[in-house]
């Protein structure tokens, strides 16, 4: 049976998710404001795991790190990126990948909310309330600068993925190689 953190958390992903499909319903144009509540949103989820979740964790498991933590880390950041730049079919797809596999590490039975969940109540319940109480996120219009893209390559290639592996087959952005050249 999920606990409470577990049920709040999870919660939270099942609603970004709805967003995201909204954003998206209409195959030919983005719906922008349920894009811009998702990026907020997962900018705040993010920012809940990362300065409040984790450490916190960390903290009272006698300062050791949450067994996953560091590739939590790096597909914080690598979403994060990917939230920057005007959303494309590449970069929502590498959204969506990456979530789905991201989401199995925290909301699995050994995962970072089961974890959390095993604290002692009193602990649980204020970790609870200081989630609960982050603040919304203020997103900015979407950047398709140089440095926006090198921020953005940089983070996916360190969180161990690949913007060119999200690309329809035997398409090809310029700069990115398609995956079967990169095979080569």
């Amino acid at each position: 049976m999920a606990g409470p953190l577990t049920l709040i958390l999870e919660d939270d992903h099942r609603r970004l998710e709805a967003l995201l499909r909204l954003a998206v319903a209409d195959p030919q144009k983005i719906n922008q404001q349920a894009y811009n509540h998702f990026r907020a949103g997962l900018l705040r989820h993010i920012g809940m795991e990362e300065k409040i979740l984790l450490p916190t964790l960390q903290r009272l498991q006698g300062d050791r790190p949450f067994r996953h933590a560091a590739k939590l880390r790096l597909d914080h950041g690598a979403l994060a990126s990917l939230l920057m730049p005007t959303p494309t079919p590449v970069i929502l797809a590498a959204i969506r990948a990456i979530l789905s596999v991201h989401n199995m590490l925290e909301e699995g039975p050994d995962g970072l909310y089961a974890v959390s969940d095993q604290l002692e109540e009193c602990e649980l319940h204020s970790l609870i309330d200081r989630l609960c109480a982050a603040p919304v996120v203020r997103v900015t219009q979407p950047s398709d600068n140089p440095a926006v893209m090198k921020t953005l390559t940089g983070a996916l290639e360190r969180a161990g993925y690949h913007l060119s592996d999200y690309e329809p087959a035997g398409e090809k952005k310029e700069g990115l190689p398609n995956k079967t050249e990169a095979q080569r």
